[in-house]
């Protein structure tokens, strides 16, 4: 934790600094600490802003801590896609066996992504799907 923690503060303040790497480049960096996840970019690739990469980055982050929290083993597709007046940003999981920290939590994570989607004007979907769980949270770009 201090060290996810420690993360997100430098990565704040390179928000602040205007210093950030590209969103892009993010996920792909945190999907390759994931075993069996994969990432995919779609629709016209643009510069959002701090606030908005930020939203995207927190919540991708939180979303592959829970599958790897209560699904380990899981298969994960992290689509991230540029629309036209918004990006979406969609983390599907395949489900798995429950993992040994499945009752831990107090459901603050979820809780978090939420407040975080709607203070920038935009929504956050969290549900079981057919196969796994998936995270869909839109934010204005």
């Amino acid at each position: 934790m201090a060290r996810d923690g420690l993360s997100e503060t430098r990565q704040a303040l390179s928000a602040l600094r205007g210093e950030m790497s590209p969103l892009e480049d993010f996920l792909s960096e945190i999907v390759g600490t994931t075993g069996g996840a994969e990432v995919t970019v779609t629709g016209d690739r643009r510069r959002l802003s701090a606030e908005a990469s930020q939203a995207v980055r927190r919540v991708a982050q939180e979303a592959l801590t829970n599958v790897r929290k209560h699904a380990p083993g899981a298969k994960v597709l992290l689509t991230l896609d540029y629309g036209e007046r918004e990006v979406t940003l969609d983390v599907r999981d395949s489900g798995g066996s429950p993992g040994e920290l499945t009752g831990a939590g107090g459901g603050y994570g979820l809780l978090g992504m939420r407040e975080r989607a709607e203070l920038l004007g935009g929504s956050l979907r969290a549900e079981p799907d057919e196969e796994g769980f998936v995270v869909t949270l839109k934010v204005p770009a």
